[in-house]
């Protein structure tokens, strides 16, 4: 970008929330960025529990992230610069330009709305000091009248950009019609003035009989249809919220079931306030898994190889929450018949004897909960303040080199960890079980595993996007049934690359995007 030049934008709105918007921005970051331009995404305020931690620390939505890989760039926080991670009863974890900064009601977030919408100003305005081109994502539908005082992510954005606005629609969940037609009829007269070009996604059947369909929208609009995505699920593009995991789980499970052993059964348990369940893909397209998403024990296979809790956003919750369902008992009677059980993050926080919110970071003042007492540790919660974030590279001790990380030692992993608070062993003369993996060449430890070495838990995500962590981790479940897995090359990091240049090909074919660009005014690279 020359000196003094913003750079140019558009914008994709939609009618609801899980419409598309956010595939489309990643695929057409992707179109943009294979013809050369320097594009980078944007979404004013993201609200999820799918996070990510940039190079320097700074926490994002994992949405932005995915789309930033897409363009070939690094993620950075000005391409989300205000992350709401929801705690509950209204309540949420305001994350501003990549740090906490506090537990919020929506009315008190409301009431800062100038200040959020000055870092929003200020992250855009670099980002377009930066790029030749922004792709701006909306949230959920930008005719919620109820709350237009008060947006940050939608028109508003629009207007700061003088974006051209593209809106998107659903027609797989139906109503095509009056949701397009609805959203642009209740826009304000300038706003709907903004709106260049209708999109309709997630298509099922014959195109050919569906265009006088696009002809009576183009009709009732005054405005052209863009085209006609359809429906896909043979393209893997991490989801923004645990919201498409409930849309989405059949196809998550179907993604595991193409020609393979299917050897090994992993439950990944289902959490009302799972986080960052995207980390999972990977195993999830490994041909030697059955993976689910189990909230029940009727959901669980009859003997499963692996139980994974996965990292949460509210801890305590979601420990009562398992007391309640009967899961306590039954993970306990799965490890008794020869399960093994991994905690990530909130997961591993679980697996301990006893956790204390003795701040009430999470529930009330001085809580301490039971927990599965699987591992013999404690947890703390600390204040927001403390609370860590960081990208590592991490290595298994060597003294945990047993039961479910036999196979991992002398490996280095990448990882992330988003956390609030620490947890201690309870067992003095065995304290190196809390030292299961060592932090940037030992700057610091993490982890405890079991005795019998068959229940671990860690701070640390992204363990299983790294192909050589997951190798390790099936063949020692697989050695420990007598079996034995071949090995398989997945380079998490390529085939999602892989999937980006597939996605980019879905909407060349199935949308006009010589036409986009001419609206958008982008029909020179300069």
């Amino acid at each position: 970008m020359s000196a003094g030049k913003q750079a140019k934008t558009l914008m994709i709105q939609g009618t609801a929330s899980t419409v598309g918007k956010s595939t489309l921005v990643t695929g057409l970051c992707r179109i943009f960025a294979q013809e050369g331009w320097h594009v980078a995404p944007f979404k004013a305020q993201n609200m999820g529990l799918n996070s990510w931690v940039t190079r320097d620390g700074g926490e994002m939505g994992r949405a932005q992230v995915v789309q930033a890989e897409a363009a070939g760039i690094e993620p950075t926080v000005e391409m989300n610069p205000i992350l709401l991670k929801p705690e509950g009863n209204s309540r949420s974890q305001v994350i501003v330009m990549g740090r906490p900064l506090a537990a919020m009601e929506a009315r008190e977030y409301y009431r800062n709305r100038s200040h959020m919408l000055s870092i929003v100003e200020g992250a855009l305005a670099t980002l377009r000091a930066e790029y030749d081109l922004v792709i701006i994502e909306g949230a959920g539908s930008p005719v919620e009248l109820n709350l237009a005082r008060h947006d940050l992510v939608n028109m508003r954005m629009a207007r700061l950009a003088d974006a051209p606005v593209f809106l998107v629609g659903d027609i797989d969940r139906g109503g095509i019609f009056a949701s397009l037609l609805g959203t642009l009829m209740l826009l304000e007269p300038l706003d709907r003035e903004r709106v260049k070009a209708l999109i309709v996604n997630k298509f099922r059947g014959d195109l050919a009989l569906w265009r006088d369909g696009e002809q009576l929208l183009s009709d009732h609009s005054g405005i052209p249809v863009l085209g006609t995505v359809p429906f896909f699920q043979n393209i893997s593009i991490a989801e923004e919220d645990v919201m498409a995991l409930d849309e989405g789980t059949a196809a998550i499970l179907q993604s595991s079931h193409h020609p393979g052993t299917g050897l090994l059964e992993i439950v990944v348990v289902r959490l009302p306030y799972l986080s960052n369940y995207d980390e999972f893909d990977a195993l999830a397209s490994d041909p030697r898994v059955r993976l689910r998403f189990a909230a029940d024990p009727d959901e669980f296979p009859s003997r499963p190889d692996l139980i994974i809790l996965p990292g949460t956003k509210n801890t305590l919750h979601d420990l009562a929450w398992l007391w309640r369902r009967g899961l306590v008992q039954h993970i306990r009677s799965c490890v008794q018949t020869g399960s093994a059980v991994l905690g990530v993050c909130g997961g591993y926080q679980m697996l301990g004897v006893r956790v204390h919110d003795q701040a009430g970071v999470e529930g009330a003042a001085n809580t301490v909960e039971p927990g599965l007492n699987l591992l013999p540790v404690e947890t703390y919660f600390a204040p927001l303040e403390e609370k860590v974030t960081q990208r590592s590279q991490v290595q298994l001790d060597p003294s945990s080199a047993y039961g479910l990380f036999s196979r991992l030692q002398g490996q280095r992993f990448q990882a992330y960890q988003i956390h609030l608070g620490y947890t201690q062993s309870l067992d003095a003369k065995n304290d190196e079980r809390t030292a299961t993996f060592t932090i940037d060449d030992a700057s610091a430890l993490d982890g405890s595993l079991s005795i019998d070495g068959w229940c671990a838990g860690c701070y640390l995500h992204g363990l299983f996007e790294n192909e050589n962590f997951i190798q390790g981790i099936l063949s020692a479940l697989a050695e420990r049934r007598s079996l034995s897995v071949d090995q398989y090359s997945y380079s998490p990091n390529f085939n999602r690359q892989a999937e980006y240049d597939m996605l980019a090909q879905v909407l060349r074919t199935s949308l006009d995007i010589e036409l986009l660009k001419s609206l958008c005014g982008l029909s020179i690279h300069d």
